[in-house]
């Protein structure tokens, strides 16, 4: 299983939510090309980015920040927030990003989704659903604030069935709150698509817990805040990225 370290954006600054609410962001003085570099001499192959203000507002307003990072790294960097548009979608590729994350443009619109998957391939396109967990687990759009209607296991059948490969799934009442992650969901995940690559996200504080998500079966975990405040050390982190 790959960790990969993820920054959140807003006004061009490293932020971190907790549960998503906009409301409640703690900035860091850290800025986004320091992260990624620091990072990439651990060992780290990918980085998370998400534009904040974008899923917010549905436009892409840290691309400048963003494409310095992609810029300046050797990063696989996969990108998200507001990309709800061909148009933000190709400005995402065009910045050199490695791979666009999007979930309200897909929950909120099939046949869009559809027409991504034919165009891009499953190698690039990254599904995120964006899941409030309970006995049916809701898919959230628009920066977490709309119901979309669908539950996880309704969306996940369709977009698998599109030819979309890769989920980014996030428990979103586990983000930012350096609770543990949600391990019964992210199996449930792997067992009912096992032909599919899932990246876990909410929850990570510590170490143990990405060895807690390795033995789920999914592809990838994100992390943020706990590597931001060194609840994973750089020596842990290291480690992991060695394969050590």
């Amino acid at each position: 299983m790959e960790l990969i370290p993820s920054i959140d954006l807003m006004g061009g600054q490293v932020v971190r939510l907790h549960r998503g609410r906009f409301d409640d962001a703690v900035f860091y003085s850290r800025e986004a090309l320091g992260l990624a570099r620091t990072w990439s001499s651990l060992g780290a192959r990918s980085l998370h980015v998400v534009d904040l203000d974008g899923a917010r507002s549905g436009r892409r307003e840290n691309a400048g920040t963003i494409a310095r990072v992609v810029e300046n790294t050797t990063l696989a960097v996969q990108v998200g927030g507001g990309i709800r548009d061909d148009e933000s979608l190709e400005a995402v590729y065009a910045s050199g990003a490695e791979r666009a994350v999007s979930g309200s443009a897909l929950a909120e619109d099939p046949a869009r989704a559809g027409r991504w998957i034919k165009r891009y391939g499953s190698g690039r396109l990254v599904a995120a659903l964006d899941v409030r967990a309970g006995s049916e687990p809701e898919v959230l759009t628009r920066g977490w604030v709309r119901e979309s209607g669908r539950s996880l296991w309704e969306l996940l059948d369709l977009l698998l069935d599109q030819g979309y490969r890769w989920f980014l799934c996030t428990d979103v009442d586990r983000d930012g709150m350096l609770s543990g992650p949600n391990t019964d969901l992210y199996a449930e995940c792997v067992r009912r698509a096992p032909q599919a690559s899932f990246i876990a996200s909410g929850g990570v504080s510590r170490a143990d817990d990405l060895e807690a998500l390795a033995d789920t079966g999914v592809a990838a975990a994100v992390s943020g805040k706990a590597l931001l405040e060194g609840r994973i050390s750089a020596e842990e982190a290291e480690r992991c990225w060695r394969g050590e």
